[in-house]
């Protein structure tokens, strides 16, 4: 029988909601030098080298979403459940950012709710809404999307879309629609491995020195991508976006190298297992601490000067990770409110 839980997804979503807090820390910094990259650049390679983190959030929801379903369950009570933890977190979140956090909005609230720009990292849960919305379907026809020629055609597919958004024009749809059509292939990829876990453990047990090289390769590529991209262009969307063909394959190979790495024994620790269940807070949370930290704080003695010290983005980080994870801690101590906040 299939096991119902995967330790080393603990470990990957430990590390993947750090890389998050971890690229919006760095922004943060750029954003305040006027994006001066090339005074910043231990920033922008910090920045760079964690955009693997919303890819793998996706392709993890499609690891659990199959390695928990049951065959008894009708569409409703599905949509129910996954409603019930998703929705009403995210509902919350919205009004706290929408109405206190960042107070001057144009479109109305409920607008805001559909295309999650209530603060800049909710618009992962409208697109990961959508896929809830597939994923029954997606499991119905499992066996034909996600067969070995199947999956090498969507893949090249899903890196045509990504080149033609990056590098041609943005896909102009709405945009937790434009998100999910620029995510497919890790959220089905995620359904595949779920169902092919000793596969792919064999695959990364032959490769694993491989995906290491690669990752550093593909690491430094990414950096110089979007620091030239930017120079060229001034178009700071060159090194924001993680929505490109080579952070595509750089997170396919980072992934597969840490789940190798995990899988040896690291990610059944009980700590790793109780930080990976606060994380769905942290994403809610950690903007508003930022936040704050930088208009009570950082903001009135920022300088490039002390940004290109090496310590600065890593400390930020360190500060406001520690601070969303022990608010988290306290928050689930309390009995049923996390049910409201995630």
């Amino acid at each position: 029988m299939q096991k119902q839980h995967n330790p080393v997804l603990d470990a990957l979503r430990f590390v993947s909601i750090l890389a998050v807090l971890l690229i919006h820390t760095t922004t943060r910094t750029l954003e305040a030098s006027s994006y001066n990259l090339q005074q910043l650049p231990w920033t922008l390679f910090l920045n760079q080298t964690s955009r693997f983190a919303v890819p793998l959030f996706f392709m993890i929801s499609g690891f659990v979403l199959e390695l928990s379903h049951s065959h008894n369950k009708n569409y409703v009570m599905y949509i129910k459940k996954r409603a019930n933890r998703i929705i009403i977190p995210y509902v919350f979140w919205s009004a706290i950012y929408y109405f206190l956090v960042f107070g001057k909005h144009k479109p109305p609230f409920i607008d805001s709710l559909f295309a999650g720009n209530a603060s800049y990292q909710l618009y992962f849960i409208p697109s990961l809404i959508i896929f809830y919305l597939l994923f029954p379907l997606l499991h119905k026809y499992c066996s034909i999307i996600c067969n070995k020629w199947s999956l090498i055609i969507l893949g090249i597919l899903q890196i045509i879309i990504l080149y033609f958004d990056y590098n041609i024009h943005s896909i102009s749809l709405f945009y937790p629609l434009s998100v999910a059509l620029l995510n497919y292939f890790y959220f089905i990829f995620g359904i595949w491995l779920s169902k092919n876990q000793d596969l792919f453990k064999k695959i990364l047990k032959k490769w694993k020195i491989l995906l290491f090289l690669g990752s550093l390769l593909f690491a430094f590529l990414i950096f110089y991508e979007g620091f030239t991209g930017y120079m060229k262009t001034q178009n700071y969307l060159k090194f924001y976006s993680q929505w490109r063909p080579s952070v595509f394959i750089y997170s396919f190979l980072i992934g597969g190298f840490m789940y190798a790495l995990f899988d040896k024994g690291f990610a059944s620790s009980k700590i790793i297992k109780s930080l990976s269940k606060l994380s769905f807070f942290v994403f809610f949370v950690h903007v508003a601490i930022l936040q704050f930290t930088w208009l009570y704080f950082l903001k009135n003695i920022f300088s490039i000067n002390l940004a290109k010290q090496l310590w600065y983005d890593p400390l930020y980080f360190l500060f406001v990770a520690v601070a969303s994870f022990a608010i988290a801690y306290v928050v689930h101590k309390i009995p049923y409110l996390s049910k409201i906040t995630g």
